[in-house]
């Protein structure tokens, strides 16, 4: 939305003429470089806006480790880079808006513009320092729950709670669920059931 306002501020306002010229310059000083500038900046930040956005509602379905681990770095890198951008824009138009003469544009048009386009210039500073550090905070969400990990981790050494032990569903007497050898076969009275011993 900032980069929006940017853009479409300096587009629409950012361009005036005095009484005895045809031709339009820019307002920030006539120097072109700034709204070219402002102009650049807020159309290709909006753009990654958009394909960051598309990348965060997918992101989920990236099942491989090493795309997931990039996909975090290169947001953290983006948003830095960005706010680094928009840090030099701010700069460079409040200058220019400066060093303005009032002779340039004596019916003073578009001056709520160009105040516009430096104030959300320095509002998408922070914005995109949030964005770098919501990013940063992922990434290490990811890292300490083994989300970016490919190291095999052994369920025994996971500090979280151990299994229970087995215990024999079938044998209700024993409580411990220890295992007992079977009588031996001379046991049985075989002579009152009729039945034989056989050796082998």
């Amino acid at each position: 939305v900032f980069s929006i306002v940017v853009f479409g501020s300096i587009v629409n306002e950012g361009y005036v003429n005095r009484l005895d010229e045809t031709q339009e310059h820019c307002i920030f000083n006539r120097n072109r470089n700034a709204c070219n500038y402002g102009i650049t900046v807020g159309v290709l930040a909006f753009l990654s806006c958009l394909l960051y956005l598309a990348l965060d509602a997918y992101f989920p379905q990236i099942s491989s480790v090493k795309d997931r681990k990039k996909a975090v770095l290169s947001d953290i890198g983006v948003s830095a880079f960005w706010a680094f951008l928009w840090f030099v824009g701010f700069c460079f138009l409040t200058n220019q808006w400066q060093a303005s003469k009032e002779e340039d544009n004596p019916l003073n048009e578009g001056g709520d513009a160009a105040r516009a386009a430096i104030t959300f210039s320095f509002f998408s500073i922070f914005t995109w320092v949030g964005q770098a550090f919501l990013a940063y905070q992922r990434f290490r969400l990811g890292a300490d729950s083994a989300l970016f990990s490919q190291d095999y981790m052994d369920p025994s050494q996971d500090s979280g709670m151990p299994y229970a032990p087995y215990t024999n569903e079938e044998d209700t007497t024993d409580a411990v669920g220890t295992y007992q050898q079977p009588p031996p076969a001379d046991a049985f009275d075989t002579e009152t059931q009729g039945y034989q011993t056989q050796n082998y």
